[in-house]
This record gives structure tokens, sequence and C-alpha cells, in this order.
């Protein structure tokens, strides 16, 4: 690895490596399926598609950030 790219990921906080947030946009899309599917609150199939949409839209970005 060279020195440019080891100082590029230093810089980057700990929290928005790709680790990290690629785990939240999983989870929001997993999220997103679960209120999507449930026949019993009305207000999470609402908000279902957003989520769902959200969490793909961050996945997307966040799988071009640095280790």
């Amino acid at each position: 690895m060279s020195k440019a790219g080891d100082n590029r990921t230093r810089r980057w906080p700990l929290l928005l490596r790709r680790g990290p947030m690629e785990t939240l946009a999983i989870a929001l899309i997993g999220l997103g399926f679960l209120m999507m599917f449930q026949p019993f609150v009305k207000l999470f199939y609402t908000y279902s598609f957003i989520t769902l949409l959200v969490g793909t839209v961050m996945f997307i970005i966040v799988s071009k950030f640095p280790e």
C-alpha cells in the first residue's frame, strides 16, 4: 500500500469508514423489509419504502468510502 493511500485512510473518522456505515445501511434495508411485510402497524408500512430507499442509497454511497 502506498504512503499517500495510507494517509488518506487515516484522515477519515472511524465511524465514517466503510465497515460501520455499510452495516448501518444493511440494517436500514432489513428494517424497511420488516416494516413492509408486517401486518399490524399501518404507520410502519407507510414509511417502509422510504426506509428501504434511504438504506439502498446510503449503501451505494458508502460503498465508495475507504476501508
